[in-house]
């Protein structure tokens, strides 16, 4: 069987608010994937043909209404998910600059957008998110997760 391979980013977009730092999620509806828990806000899948900072671009704005230059852009984690029937590579980035003010461009996949302590993140959020978030406030760049 030939195993098939993905790739998705993920726009970290931080603010500093009164002394903590805080991560925009949004709440998923209507995807198939983990309705009802909140997510990275602005993250999707990588078009065919396009770069991982290209893929970021385009979501930020499709999903949040936001303007970023890829030039704003940071590395900062991998994190390969292996599926039963596929590999996901998953690509986080630090939003360093942005324009505009975010909101729910798509009301139809997404339920709300919420700031959150990246310190004290909803019980409720993806946890392969939590772990990749975890990884990078502790300098990992790289992490495996594995068939359960």
């Amino acid at each position: 069987m030939k195993l098939k391979a993905l790739s998705a980013i993920f726009p970290v977009i931080l603010r500093n608010d009164e002394g903590s730092v805080k991560i925009l999620l949004h709440r998923r509806q209507n995807t198939g994937y983990q309705d009802g828990k909140w997510d990275i806000s602005g993250s999707g899948h990588v078009d065919e043909g396009e770069t991982a900072t290209e893929a970021v671009v385009r979501e930020c704005k499709e999903e949040l209404g936001i303007t970023v230059n890829p030039d704003n852009l940071e590395f900062i984690h991998l994190s390969q998910r292996f599926l039963t029937d596929r590999t996901y590579y998953d690509i986080y980035f630090i939003v360093k600059a942005y324009g505009g003010e975010p909101a729910i461009m798509e009301p139809d996949k997404c339920s709300d957008l919420k700031w959150f302590n990246i310190d004290s993140l909803p019980h409720d959020i993806i946890e392969c998110r939590r772990e990749d978030i975890l990884h990078y406030l502790n300098g990992i760049p790289y992490s495996e997760k594995t068939k359960k």
